[in-house]
């Protein structure tokens, strides 16, 4: 493939990431490299040429893809159009052709989208190239690369690909593929750049980065380790684990690692037995009970533990939906992310008998993203009179914004900049965050 990049060269490139850390990561990595080769990335779909990091994970997630690209379209006319990633990868060439599309990449070929939209621009082609393979049987490493993450003070860092878990609602597995795991080197690599541009703090991510010790020369825990030495890493998160990947060994490596932040998103999706058997999950509710107990026997009784909740699900009637929020009662979760059930055509949830009513679902939904707010108030609470350590996001005069090392959003007033930890008193509960004062 031609490697030339200076098609890109003073282009205006308008970069759109829908879904999970892992397009977010993507989404940077292809801005790093077409920001090297000389183009300007911009906030508006005013541009010369746009990339969508696509998602499927939902319909709605497909459609959001499809407007996305008509706003570019209505914005930019003449702009052309590079869609990637797990939308990307399976709609039809006709579909893709009626939105106006001009490069079509699915999954593990986003490392070549840069040169080919290079290509594209400098020859003013406009036609569709479509460059997609079979990743249910590829073992290949897509090679993106972040040397300078475009939020400073965090940093996405994808360690692993693909799934072969199969829960029964999810079409991840046929779009992203088989498991692959990057190399450890590169990854230090990548580390070791973004700690140089001055970013203390690294987010793992991947589709199940459980799996990454499977499928790599290290265990997932000896990668966390050679990270925590990298200098001027402050913060070491993962964006989520499975709760079958999280083992006591793990537990025991992340408690070893001072750097390694007290927050952990474990999906739980049900707490009803028979679901989470349709489900496909691996787990029951009293197994993921007792693995929250050992989280917070490993890391302390203040972790944060965050989850997804999939309401819904084909069966799901009121008892089992009472079980979910009975449980997430009982796990003491702090935020909660809903997600009303969306038949997936291809998965075995499809076709699976007992649907619930659209007015069931929407008033289930209600009611679980009423309980997230109340629990994540109630966690929330706990920091009230307390100082926490706050590594500030950004800031305007005297109002800042940052995290606690628990993942937790905090607005305070104060003199910090950009990168900086600072101890913060909190002294309330503000909308979607806690309130509070950094301490001189």
């Amino acid at each position: 493939m031609n490697s030339d990049l200076s098609g890109l060269r003073g282009k205006r490139i308008w970069i759109c990431s829908l879904g999970c850390r892992s397009n977010q990561y993507e989404a940077e990595a292809l801005a790093s490299a077409v920001t090297e080769a000389g183009a300007r990335i911009v906030d508006s779909p005013e541009c010369d040429g746009a990339i969508l990091v696509s998602c499927t994970v939902t319909a709605g997630a497909d459609r959001k893809c499809r407007q996305a690209l008509r706003k570019v379209r209505r914005a930019s006319p003449e702009a052309l159009l590079a869609a990637c990633g797990c939308w990307a990868q399976h709609i039809s060439e006709g579909e893709a052709r009626s939105l106006g599309i001009s490069l079509l990449v699915g999954n593990r070929r986003k490392g070549e989208l840069p040169a080919l939209l290079a290509g594209a621009l400098a020859e003013k082609n406009d036609s569709l190239q479509v460059y997609r393979e079979d990743v249910s049987v590829s073992r290949k490493w897509d090679p993106l690369f972040l040397s300078k993450p475009l939020l400073h003070t965090r940093a996405f860092v994808k360690i692993q690909d693909g799934c072969n878990h199969f829960c029964t609602y999810c079409t991840i597995p046929a779009s992203r593929g088989f498991p692959v795991s990057r190399d450890p080197e590169d990854t230090l690599r990548e580390i070791r750049s973004i700690a140089a541009s001055g970013c203390p703090e690294v987010v793992l991510t991947g589709i199940h980065i459980g799996l990454y010790g499977r499928y790599a020369p290290l265990s997932l825990g000896e990668l966390l380790r050679r990270i925590s030495a990298v200098e001027g890493i402050r913060r070491i998160r993962f964006g989520s684990i499975e709760p079958f990947a999280l083992d006591d060994e793990l537990l025991e490596t992340l408690s070893s690692i001072p750097q390694f932040c007290p927050h952990l998103h474990l999906p739980l999706q049900s707490g009803s037995r028979e679901i989470l058997d349709r489900m496909h999950r691996g787990y029951t509710p009293e197994e993921y009970l007792a693995l929250a107990g050992r989280v917070r026997s490993a890391l302390g009784p203040d972790v944060h533990i965050s989850t997804d909740l999939l309401v819904g699900f084909p069966g799901e009637d009121e008892a089992a939906f009472s079980d979910s929020l009975a449980l997430a009662r009982e796990c003491a979760f702090g935020k909660i992310h809903v997600f009303p059930f969306s038949p997936r055509e291809g998965t075995a949830a499809f076709s699976l008998p007992f649907p619930v009513p659209p007015d069931v679902l929407a008033e289930r939904t209600h009611r679980a993203l009423a309980l997230g707010r109340e629990l994540l108030e109630e966690y929330q609470r706990r920091w009230i009179g307390r100082t926490v350590p706050v590594l500030m996001e950004e800031g305007k005069g005297s109002c800042l914004s940052g995290l606690t090392p628990e993942y937790l959003r905090v607005s305070c007033r104060g003199k910090a900049l950009p990168g900086e930890e600072h101890p913060v008193a909190i002294s309330g509960i503000g909308t979607d965050c806690l309130k509070g004062r950094v301490v001189p």
